[in-house]
């Protein structure tokens, strides 16, 4: 399967899932978010009706709640955490890696040195202590995916720079005494900024699952907020009785991550899509 192929799918599925986080919870009822006749409601398979008469698409979890409702409520969150997180680590990446690049000398191999020192350790491993650390929240999740993420995007933006900054152009810009800051922005950057963008859109997915992870592990989105990563761990003691509750967000979390992955490896490769099928 081409690039050509897969990559319209793969965008699609983004799209459906980004649209669905924004219109399900919007639409949903009060009742489906909370915690009501709970022996009624509780546990009940997907594709049926519980004890009040209500149809459930995904089933409903050990509380009761509707898990369709708790899905899209959570790919709001896992989403808007991996894109957010991905973000934030690209700008920061992008700047480093700038200056990196352009000013060379002790500042370009301390940032390096940083740079390889970060990558030395296991992110994972990274991401718990320091979520361990500042605890579980939002903001912290967002904040250690963006600062223990960078470290990649720099390194490229890095290379371009250097390839960019020795070209004619950019020396015949400095002969008409243009000043720094607009070489990097009007010509520097921008030639810069494709392996950057394949990076980022990459990272999203595994932000995504990174968060899913601290989620899990109960360093993340902390309940009654959910999060994929929470309801999957919320499940995970009900998959003998109930899987449907840990497999639904699972199996979501997993087609988002490769959804990601093919949407980065096509702004990586656009030409593969030529290629004979």
């Amino acid at each position: 399967m081409t690039v050509r192929r897969t990559t319209p799918w793969a965008t699609g599925v983004l799209m459906a899932m980004t649209l669905a986080a924004i219109l399900v919870p919007a639409l949903a009822s009060d009742g489906a978010r909370d915690i009501g006749d709970v022996l009624a409601t509780r546990l009940v398979p997907p594709f049926s009706r519980d004890g009040r008469g209500v149809w459930h698409l995904f089933g409903t979890d050990a509380f009761g709640r509707d898990l369709l409702v708790r899905l899209w409520t959570g790919a709001r969150i896992s989403l808007g955490v991996g894109v957010t997180g991905s973000a934030l680590s690209g700008v920061l990446g992008i700047v480093l890696g700038a200056i990196a690049g352009w000013r060379g000398g002790l500042t370009d191999r301390a940032i390096v040195a940083l740079g390889d020192a970060l990558l030395a350790i296991p992110r994972l491993v990274l991401l718990l202590v320091i979520a361990s650390l500042w605890g579980p929240g939002l903001g912290v999740v967002i904040t250690v995916l963006g600062l223990t993420g960078w470290m990649s995007v720099m390194r490229l933006v890095r290379a371009d720079v250097q390839g960019v900054r020795a070209l004619a152009y950019v020396e015949g810009a400095h002969a008409l005494g243009v000043p720094t800051w607009r070489v990097l922005r009007r010509h520097v950057l921008p030639n810069a900024m494709g392996s950057a963008l394949v990076a980022i859109t990459l990272g999203v997915g595994n932000a995504i699952l990174l968060e899913s992870g601290l989620s899990f592990l109960g360093l993340g989105i902390q309940p009654p907020a959910s999060s994929w990563g929470n309801m999957i761990a919320g499940g995970r003691e009900w998959l003998l009785v109930a899987p449907w509750i840990a497999l639904v967000p699972g199996v979501l979390l997993v087609i988002t991550v490769v959804a990601c992955t093919m949407v980065g490896d096509a702004l990586g490769d656009p030409g593969a899509g030529d290629a004979p099928r």
